[in-house]
């Protein structure tokens, strides 16, 4: 309690934090609006029949999917056109030199042709989930017809673009980052329901009335509680590569050698390789699901993890393994961080400076990709072989749900924590005899005398 109130007693903190809140009940609010024109309790027993294959957009979109919401494609449009940019800066030079050498204007620029290719993304999607919607009977769109095609993509699109926009805010103004905290709400706001669910079957197992037997609930809770301890010890696992600066002659005539350290995550691209990874394996079964193509309804089949596990695991490794890396090549430059630190003077002792200290951290980099990435495919595998006879609650009490949910509640923790250390620095330095912006002197510190 006393540390909710520290929060709160923070202005800047407060504000920020306010802004965050009201923003997802906004987001949630928006869930339960459905697009005009459709019953939405029909759409959701229809879409029951296939509800192992859209789990997981489902699941990105907090439920909005199958109640056709307004918000129904969610921030999964988002997702893929960052991913398409974020390849294409791989092949094509231009938006490569966006990406890494142009600084804040190149991202920005990148920024805007994301939000464009988004929203052509889910005119598209809407379009096709709009035709889904009109093909699984007559109780489920009121006045079927190109008219309300048109209309349900165009009120799906303004709903992804709203989406995005309160990411966005978000990320500017609030705390965390908008996109994970958006995909962290869906998910916790279907936990509730998962735990009922999952308590009701524990109880008709010790019962009799379930044929599973109760030992493999206590197995799904034990692997829960290893899945959570193992986030937790992960995500705060970095490797230390020590840092010496070149002698320096302070005021005295005394030289001196400054040494630090330079800390890599083990895991440094965090939960969005997992996320990519989602988004790219339910691309299949979500353009199935309103296609006639044959060949993509067995690619869907194939990466259902419930009906093809042994298929689906290699698979979603595969992915997984990829995006890690590539994700972390675009968040950390060893070319560029390298000639930043030799222009300070600093060097790793045994390493010359400049092309092999490149060359060193590119090799430590690579070893801790490897090793996150592998973290990573486990975490999210695990669970579903528990999980594997009850698709109800794969996607609640799986890897991935869990390792997003922890993931993005430890970033958001440590953005909390390092406005609080802002914020006691910054009440340190008032109690002391430091002359304000207006030119008054602060208050003197305590048990001092007034100049």
């Amino acid at each position: 309690m006393n540390k909710i109130k520290q929060l709160f007693s923070n202005p800047e903190l407060r504000k920020r934090l306010l802004v965050t809140l009201a923003l997802l009940i906004v987001y949630r609010l928006g869930v339960h609006v459905s697009v005009p024109g459709v019953n939405a309790d029909a759409l959701a027993k229809n879409l029951g029949k296939a509800g192992d294959l859209l789990g997981v957009v489902d699941l990105f979109s907090g439920g909005a999917f199958k109640k056709f919401s307004v918000f129904a494609l969610g921030i999964t449009p988002y997702i893929t056109a960052s991913i398409v940019l974020q390849l294409l800066g791989a092949v094509i030079p231009q938006l490569e030199q966006l990406q890494k050498k142009e600084g804040e204007a190149g991202r920005e620029k990148i920024n805007q042709w994301t939000r464009y290719l988004t929203v052509f993304l889910a005119m598209i999607q809407g379009f096709g989930i709009a035709s889904l919607a009109q093909s699984l009977g007559e109780n489920v769109v009121a006045n079927p017809g190109m008219a309300f095609k048109v209309q349900a993509a165009f009120t799906l699109a303004t709903g992804t673009i709203f989406v995005m926009w309160i990411g966005e805010q978000i990320t500017n103004k609030g705390i965390g980052n908008g996109i994970s905290l958006l995909i962290f709400a869906g998910i916790v706001a279907g936990l509730p329901k998962a735990a009922t669910t999952l308590f009701t079957l524990f109880k008709d197992s010790l019962a009799g009335t379930n044929p599973m037997p109760p030992g493999i609930y206590l197995l799904l809770f034990a692997a829960m509680a290893a899945v959570l301890l193992t986030v937790v010890l992960v995500e705060n696992a970095f490797r230390r590569i020590p840092i010496h600066y070149a002698r320096r002659a302070d005021s005295a005539g005394m030289s001196s050698q400054r040494s630090s350290y330079m800390p890599l995550k083990v895991n440094t691209a965090g939960v969005m390789p997992v996320i990519f990874a989602g988004s790219v394996i339910a691309f299949p079964a979500t353009i199935a699901q309103f296609s006639h193509w044959e060949w993509m309804a067995k690619a869907a089949g194939w990466l259902n993890p419930q009906a093809n596990f042994w298929i689906y695991t290699p698979v979603f490794v595969a992915v997984t393994v990829f995006f890690s890396f590539f994700y972390t090549s675009i968040i950390f430059n060893p070319d560029e961080t390298a000639e930043n630190m030799k222009k300070s003077g600093g060097y790793i002792p045994g390493i010359r400076p400049g092309k092999e200290t490149s060359v060193y951290m590119d090799g430590v980099l690579s070893k801790l990709t490897f090793a996150g990435a592998v973290y990573l495919a486990v975490i999210s595998i695990v669970p579903l072989l528990l999980l594997n006879n009850m698709p109800g609650l794969a996607f609640y009490y799986g890897g991935t749900s869990l390792l997003i949910v922890v993931g993005v509640a430890m970033d958001t923790s440590a953005q909390l924590e390092s406005y609080q250390v802002m914020r006691s620095y910054d009440g340190f330095l008032e109690r002391g005899r430091v002359r304000r912006p207006g030119g008054r002197p602060g208050p003197p510190r305590s048990g001092g005398t007034a100049a």
